[in-house]
């Protein structure tokens, strides 16, 4: 039970990485590799305050702003100085690597001692109480995160598709869709396609905030791969939903990163060895690439063909 409860507590911190990812690669059809210095500047940057004991409220609000100016830096190297974003993408992420030593001071930031958004709700039970379920137990405070995190992910998930309901948010929606079509409308589709960065490493960055609060620690190389896991979790989501609709995409990527922590979860409880985690993840990665289309070619066999002779003049 304790490893079902803190694989799904991982998975919802990781959700919100994976709707950073959906906004980037589905919406916008931007390939945007911001992603793994993002999710570390973020919890870089809630780490070194909260370390410093300002509020973890505001550490987080802060971390989450610290990734969105990353994401745009990334839009205005691919949109005014005209860089392929997929470069412009790996620049920045080099680049962050240096400023999240510079932002921590070190390479890691233990944070056990520190009040976090997630200790302030842990404290509500003792760390000996217990949760019964069945037969199976697990330590309470870990129950309580775990709903904390039940409320909060659903909210960031609604203002999300909120957002786009609006027509600014709609207008970020089509230029990924058709950037000719909005932009003969009159719609800047270059600072759209800043704010729509923006606003997927904020995300992204929000989620490393709570990651590093969750853990304990924050780490120079905790994002190494994170933009795997995110597309991943896309990946698996669009395969659960099969559906277009932004909200359905939106519950498919928060389903698609819980069930990835799952299977990770069992791989690991069955002795999978830790230093090929990054190999199962790329392996799971192909099967939610490659499943659709055999699922497809299962269900649709291939139907003979006619050829049909044009009669002679």
């Amino acid at each position: 039970m304790s490893l079902l409860i803190g694989a799904l507590t991982m998975g919802l911190m990781l959700s919100l990485l994976a709707m950073g990812v959906l906004i980037s690669f589905r919406i916008l059809a931007f390939r945007d590799l911001t992603v793994d210095g993002s999710i570390t500047l973020g919890g870089a940057v809630a780490g070194m305050l909260i370390a410093q004991g300002h509020s973890p409220i505001l550490s987080t609000f802060a971390a989450m702003l610290c990734g969105a100016l990353a994401g745009c830096v990334t839009g205005i190297l691919a949109t005014r100085l005209k860089i392929n974003g997929l470069l412009s993408g790996i620049l920045v992420m080099t680049a962050l690597y240096s400023v999240n030593l510079r932002v921590m001071g070190k390479s890691n930031i233990p944070l056990m001692n520190e009040t976090t958004l997630f200790s302030m709700v842990q404290g509500w039970a003792k760390s000996e109480d217990r949760w019964t379920f069945l037969i199976w137990q697990a330590p309470l405070q870990d129950v309580f995160v775990l709903l904390q995190l039940c409320v909060m992910i659903p909210v960031v998930a609604l203002i999300v598709w909120a957002y786009f309901q609006t027509e600014h948010g709609l207008s970020m929606r089509a230029t990924g869709d058709n950037p000719d079509m909005i932009r003969a409308l009159g719609v800047n589709v270059d600072w759209m396609t800043v704010a729509g960065l923006g606003l997927s490493n904020g995300l992204v960055a929000l989620s490393g905030a709570l990651l590093v609060q969750y853990l304990g620690f924050a780490d120079v190389q905790m994002g190494i791969g994170m933009v795997v896991l995110g597309f991943a979790s896309v990946i698996i989501g669009e395969s659960l939903v099969r559906s277009r609709s932004l909200g359905l995409l939106l519950i498919g990527a928060i389903m698609g990163s819980l069930l990835f922590r799952l299977l990770v979860a069992i791989a690991l409880r069955w002795g999978l060895n830790p230093n090929d985690l990054k190999l199962v993840t790329a392996l799971f990665v192909l099967a939610a690439l490659v499943m659709p289309m055999v699922l497809a070619r299962i269900s649709r066999p291939g139907k003979t063909q006619t050829l049909e002779v044009a009669p002679d003049a």
